[in-house]
């Protein structure tokens, strides 16, 4: 009886510690899927050593040159800066523009450094009365074993200007820090590091607005080919615009490329290159190390910005976390509560804003993914759409919305425009200027022109200073 009762203990107290065991696997699992979606935020985007030297130059682009200077420097060793042309201290002019007058000097200092090279190259490998300037460069090369090293340096592809971006980076970062919880959220949510975040201000420093002469546009500077595998870009809403939902589509891009590829580093080098080109270099080189693939890879599109992708994020992701050590106190904007309303139906965005009990302007800033149309007046917001609203206007607008759509129901014989609420603006909408907007960006957002804005505002000069109030003439 007694063995009997000892084994039956020793049964229960294995089902014990096995159920124990399962837990603290349990435990461990999710722990790991945890760290996953990190990616192991201790270890995963730690600098490698030898990539220091792209790391550092784009950390001092971010956070050390000004707009106003050019960095004159080698495309393969990124350390090898021949010299750095300052204008800050250039007036703008009201002859040749500052822009062209930099372009001009540039192209001239990158044509003196060349002879520069040739001539040490000329010179042998014991050159004699060298000047301050070309002793400095020649210590730069001489390391280098190879007799043709200076000859090399002086090819069309290997000097390069580079412009600073400290005060867009800057701005980028009070910018961003209204959207980065939520965007870190959205990527825990799909299993991708919440620091790949950052990698918008490799992309656009943040700008809102942004939009590339080849078309892309937003934060993530999404191509319309890759965009719409995930969002929706037609003529009346575009959600690269949106900094929400293009994050979404991000985020799910981010977390095929890491499937296909299997590393972070590679899956955000892939953002700018392609998965298919990064798994092409992965076939090539038999290895999946950045590292080696940033300095061995030769592919024919592998080149300078493929090469300077994953160093930029890296550095962006330095500069970012430390922000007060390269700038000082930043105004980091404030996220901003809201609610989304799926509308049943179309609405016109004067009618939506009055139902809401806000300007025009506050549902065009939320929902930057309308278009100049809808913004205008010109259509309405089209059903289905998740209207984006204050949090505390939420009750308010589905009370109203619901009163304009039954009364809209009720004189069903109205034109579908009335019913949709839509009618020709005859107010101007009210635009107070944010940090960074350019007077194009807002003509753009609105649907108007620059000329309209200033001949409405009776400015002449197209420049515009943050907390200017702007009248957007509408109808």
């Amino acid at each position: 009886m007694e063995c009997r009762e000892t084994r039956e203990l020793g049964v229960r107290e294995r089902k014990e510690r096995r159920a124990i065991g399962v837990a603290v696997a349990a435990v461990l699992l999710l722990r790991s899927v945890a760290l996953a979606a990190e990616g192991s935020s201790a270890t995963a985007f730690v600098v490698p050593p030898e990539l220091r030297p792209q790391v550092n130059f784009w950390r001092d682009v971010f956070a050390t040159y000004s707009e106003r200077q050019v960095v004159i420097h080698d495309t393969e060793r990124l350390d090898r800066i021949y010299g750095v042309l300052d204008f800050r201290s250039s007036p703008d002019g009201e002859g040749t523009p500052l822009r062209q007058v930099m372009r001009a000097r540039v192209e001239e200092e990158i044509e003196r450094i060349r002879a520069q090279l040739y001539r040490l190259h000329q010179m042998g490998p014991h050159p004699t009365e060298l000047t301050a300037e070309e002793q400095r460069i020649w210590k730069m090369f001489e390391p280098d074993p190879d007799p043709q090293k200076l000859l090399k340096a002086t090819a069309e592809d290997r000097i390069r200007d580079q412009a600073g971006l400290r005060e867009r980076f800057a701005r980028g970062i009070e910018a961003g820090h209204r959207y980065f919880p939520e965007m870190e959220r959205i990527f825990r949510s799909e299993g991708v590091p919440p620091e790949v975040t950052r990698l918008t201000l490799v992309e656009s420093c943040f700008n809102v607005h942004a939009y590339s002469k080849v078309g892309a546009a937003g934060i993530w500077q999404f191509m319309p080919a890759t965009g719409r595998r995930f969002m929706r870009i037609d003529d009346v809403v575009d959600e690269r615009r949106d900094p929400i939902e293009s994050t979404r589509a991000a985020a799910r891009f981010l977390r095929e490329n890491y499937e296909r590829l299997g590393s972070w580093p590679l899956a955000i080098n892939a953002y700018n290159h392609g998965p298919a080109g990064l798994a092409r270099a992965v076939n090539e080189l038999g290895t999946r190390d950045i590292v080696s693939i940033i300095q061995d890879y030769r592919g024919p599109a592998f080149k300078f910005a493929s090469r300077n992708f994953y160093p930029e994020f890296l550095a962006a992701l330095e500069v970012e976390r430390n922000h007060r050590r390269y700038f000082g106190p930043l105004r980091l904007e404030r996220p901003v509560p809201t609610d989304s309303v799926r509308l049943a139906r179309p609405v016109g965005i004067s009618t939506a804003a009055a139902c809401a009990g806000v300007d025009v302007g506050v549902i065009a800033e939320l929902n930057p993914s309308l278009s100049g149309s809808i913004v205008y007046g010109k259509r309405p917001i089209p059903s289905g759409f998740p209207l984006r609203m204050p949090a505390e206007a939420t009750s308010r607008f589905e009370r109203e919305y619901a009163a304009v759509a039954a009364t809209a129901v009720a004189k069903g014989r109205s034109s579908a425009s009335r019913r949709a609420g839509v009618a020709p603006a005859k107010k101007p909408i009210v635009h107070r200027v944010r940090r960074g907007q350019t007077l194009d960006a807002i003509a753009r957002h609105y649907g108007s022109t620059v000329g309209r804005i200033l001949q409405h505002n009776k400015i002449r000069n197209a420049r515009v200073r943050e907390g200017q109030v702007l009248r957007i003439p509408t109808g």
